[in-house]
């Protein structure tokens, strides 16, 4: 266990989750790593996990490194975890977990749920190839990454929150209006959705209002609706 850092799946929604092997792991590093302390209080307590916790977000993740790095190397050992799923997946941890090879800190995976390999299996789109886009950019380059992902020969999965899927579902109609989309909403979770359609007959099924919540994309490749028909 000593001078290691464990990359942690958790939970995208339902506690249930999550592997024996994760939870046996959280209780026996000396720290853990979160994005938010109060969101991962929230597992660890659920299993009366109690330990050290340190935040690493986007914002503090630079300064952050060198004090968890060195913990590491002084022996202890230390989870990292996201706020859901698996981190490093459009979550704050690559350049921990990148800092630490460098180093020679033994980075050791600890698998399990993923909103993007979630969703995806229950698509019933291609998964023999596949693209992960993650969110796409909200401005610069926006209308070129559509043009670019309208031409892709591969499934496309992205993901959207709930202030911008009905943007990015018109987005599409525009780009792909004849794609089949499917669209996942708080995954596992007791609210959870799915919408199959082309983007406009599930711009239509949301009604009046858009459910709170995160949302995983999941787009047909180029020319599949040609191939299915």
């Amino acid at each position: 266990m000593d001078n290691k850092l464990f990359i942690v799946s958790t939970p995208i929604g339902n506690l249930k989750d999550i592997t024996f092997r994760a939870i046996e792991i959280l209780k026996e590093v000396n720290l853990i790593a979160c994005e938010d302390t109060r969101v991962a209080s929230i597992l660890l307590n659920h299993y009366e996990i109690k330990k050290e916790l340190i935040s690493l977000n986007a914002v503090n993740e630079t300064h952050r490194i060198e004090n968890i790095l060195s913990r590491i190397e002084e022996g202890d050992s230390c989870a990292l975890i996201s706020d859901a799923g698996t981190p490093g997946i459009s979550d704050p941890g690559v350049r921990l977990i990148s800092a630490a090879i460098e180093r020679g800190i033994d980075v050791v995976p600890i698998p399990g749920a993923s909103a993007l390999i979630t969703a995806l299996t229950i698509s019933g789109l291609p998964t023999n190839s596949f693209v992960f886009e993650g969110f796409i950019p909200q401005k610069k380059g926006r209308q070129k990454k559509l043009d670019q992902l309208s031409q892709e020969e591969r499934t496309i999965v992205l993901y959207e929150s709930t202030y911008r899927i009905e943007k990015l579902l018109n987005e599409l109609n525009e780009h792909m209006p004849e794609r089949l989309v499917v669209v996942c909403r708080e995954l596992t979770k007791k609210f959870e959705e799915t919408w199959r359609g082309t983007p406009a007959e599930i711009l239509a099924s949301f009604g009046e209002k858009v459910n709170k919540g995160e949302y995983v994309v999941v787009i047909a490749p180029k020319e599949w609706e040609v191939r299915s028909s």
